[in-house]
């Protein structure tokens, strides 16, 4: 086949047109339900292709045209590596492409409804496991985060993670698929269990699970400095705005980068420092995006107290191409036609809890991550297990100002309070900084047009306190590798079951 005739396909751009409707659910557009049918048209052009390889082919476009969307904010940073992002991301949907076609093509009987039911979501997860691993980028835009105003159906999440949403919204989808092409009684009613089950397993769980123990509250004030000239503003911005703050509060957090000195040798302003936290009466996690001693660039969450540095983090999980430039002697010339790093930034070599103390000086441990590392389940289902009480984010989204980007990095501190139950705060330079309690529901928001702060009470959690997902892990999506794996086994089997049969039959 010539590239020529490859393109001249006119489903294939259908199903890249297909690929950007689930991104219609996440916030930007923000229709949450449309996720529950997004992947429908998808899968009706799956399904219809005239071969399983068509089928893995637009499963292929579809992915791309998701990642293309979902990611579009990122041009400023990677310019054209977003196609190649799109291509390679995209290439992890073919399999599904083909097990729709496989599972869905006529004719349909009861047990194919139910390998699909299965099957299907299991593809699915497989594939967004993948592209969560660091080394690919990490997991943005998985379809199960779509749901994070919606703390019943976030039940799912506190015992199999953001993994079982999505799984219970391709499962729907599915369903849909079934009842839309087929007519046999017993396969549609197959699949309108399986979609009762899909949608409704969220709130079950959500109403017959106890919320998590809390005990204890702490007062926390978001800092959001806003747009600002330069370093130099930024810091008095942050400093301004916490010197206002009235009642008493146990932790001031400001955003990412919110000061470029390295608070261990600049003296001038980590005294600066000491005294606005004696003044406020509360220890300041603040964001430092500076060169260190030994001259590599690293972004740190530093815990101020009135004596000085009291503890430090060092972000682990560094974003792809903004702060780092994978295999730079080939990939190098991106940052000469985009905003991508001019330098990689040096990553920490291990997370832990930051020793932070209330007003009242009682431990108050809490797991503080930066930015990008707000999107890995396993980052803060690790803090929860070491005795994290809150989780503490700190954000910069100022090169995505006017973008869906700050939304959609802000909606994930509901799912990740949902995984742990724990209170979940994130303070952004320019927006957005939110709260939400141990159920992922929202408390407080400052938008990215925004400046000022934002004091919110929040629920702790208690220092034993466990769900399911903090317990068992990534259960759910290790179990889908290991059905696809079977499924793909079988699959194989199956094609050289004829082959061998062939050989026999020549050699008699």
């Amino acid at each position: 086949m010539t590239l020529r005739s490859a393109l001249g396909r006119p489903a294939r751009y259908a199903s890249l047109a297909a690929g950007a409707l689930p991104v219609l659910a996440f916030p930007g557009v923000g229709w949450a339900w449309s996720a529950w049918v997004c992947l429908v048209p998808g899968l009706l052009l799956m399904r219809q292709a005239p071969d399983r390889r068509e089928a893995a082919v637009r499963g292929w476009w579809f992915g791309a045209g998701f990642i293309l969307v979902a990611m579009y904010w990122l041009i400023p940073s990677i310019g054209p590596g977003l196609l190649l992002l799109a291509l390679l991301f995209g290439a992890l949907q073919a399999p599904f492409g083909y097990a729709a076609h496989l599972l869905l093509a006529p004719p349909v009987d009861v047990r194919r409804a139910a390998a699909a039911l299965v099957v299907l979501p299991s593809v699915w997860l497989a594939a967004e496991f993948a592209r969560s691993w660091h080394a690919l980028g990490g997991p943005w835009a998985l379809l199960g985060a779509s749901q994070w105003q919606h703390p019943a159906v976030l039940g799912l999440a506190s015992v199999g993670g953001v993994w079982l949403v999505s799984a219970a919204l391709v499962a729907a989808n599915t369903a849909v698929a079934l009842l839309c092409t087929v007519r046999v009684p017993r396969v549609r009613l197959t699949a309108l269990a399986a979609l009762t089950a899909s949608v409704a397993g969220g709130p079950l769980l959500f109403a017959l699970q106890s919320p998590p123990a809390a005990a204890g509250s702490a007062e926390v004030a978001l800092v959001q400095a806003g747009q600002t000239a330069d370093e130099s503003a930024r810091l008095d911005a942050n400093v301004r705005i916490t010197r206002g703050l009235t009642g008493p509060v146990d932790l001031v957090v400001w955003g990412e980068s919110s000061t470029t000195a390295d608070l261990d040798r600049d003296r001038p302003t980590l005294d600066r420092l000491r005294a606005l936290s004696a003044a406020t009466g509360a220890q300041l996690l603040v964001g430092e995006d500076a060169r260190k001693a030994d001259g590599r660039i690293s972004k740190d969450a530093v815990l101020i107290d009135p004596a000085g540095v009291a503890a430090r983090y060092r972000k682990i999980r560094l974003v792809p191409f903004g702060e780092y430039i994978p295999l730079r002697p080939v990939l190098g010339w991106i940052a000469g036609v985009s905003a991508a790093a001019g330098e990689n930034r040096a990553p920490g070599a291990a997370f832990h809890l930051l020793p932070v103390t209330d007003r009242d000086g009682r431990p108050l441990p809490v797991g503080a991550l930066i930015c990008f590392e707000s999107a890995f389940p396993d980052m803060s289902r690790a803090a929860a297990a070491d005795g994290a009480r809150m989780l503490v984010y700190q954000s910069s989204t100022s090169t995505f100002q006017s973008t869906w980007a700050p939304a959609q990095h802000a909606s994930l501190g509901a799912i990740r309070a949902a995984e742990t139950g724990r209170p979940v705060v994130q303070a952004a330079l320019t927006g957005e900084s939110v709260a939400y309690d141990r159920q992922g529901r929202r408390l407080v928001r400052l938008t990215t047009g925004d400046t000022g702060a934002a004091t919110v009470r929040v629920d702790l959690a208690a220092p034993g306190a466990r769900t399911w997902y903090v317990r068992l892990g990534d259960w759910v999506p290790l179990t889908a590798v290991g059905i696809t794996a079977l499924a793909g086994g079988a699959v194989l089997g199956a094609r050289a079951r004829p082959a061998r049969s062939g050989a026999a039959a020549r050699v008699v």
